[in-house]
């Protein structure tokens, strides 16, 4: 069985209040014991140094499914459609990038 990556980048807009990334951040990782099929999931503030390169994007997740059904199953999910809801209003790009883990 080949487990896949989940891997999203988030750019805020200018009505997302500085200081709710934790919040956030609580959320992505709650749904690790929601939704079946997660091996891992972390979340965390970017903090590279490589500045000329993040686009404004703030925030990002890495979660690791069993398989590709586990992540097919992920997006329709009422779990994870209730935290799209909380980007709602703040959210200007979201960038996904979706691969089998190889061995």
């Amino acid at each position: 069985m080949i487990m896949y990556e989940h891997l999203v980048a988030f750019r805020f807009n200018e009505h997302f209040e500085p200081g709710s990334e934790e919040g956030l951040i609580a959320a992505l990782l709650a749904l690790k014991g929601q939704i079946p099929g997660i091996v891992e999931i972390t979340a965390g503030v970017n903090t590279t140094e490589e500045t000329e390169n993040i686009h404004g994007y703030t925030l990002g997740l890495r979660v690791t499914f069993t398989d590709q059904e586990a992540l097919r199953q992920y997006g329709p999910h009422p779990a994870h459609c209730a935290f799209v809801a909380l980007l709602e209003g703040i959210i200007e790009n979201v960038v996904v990038v979706d691969y089998p883990v190889h061995p």
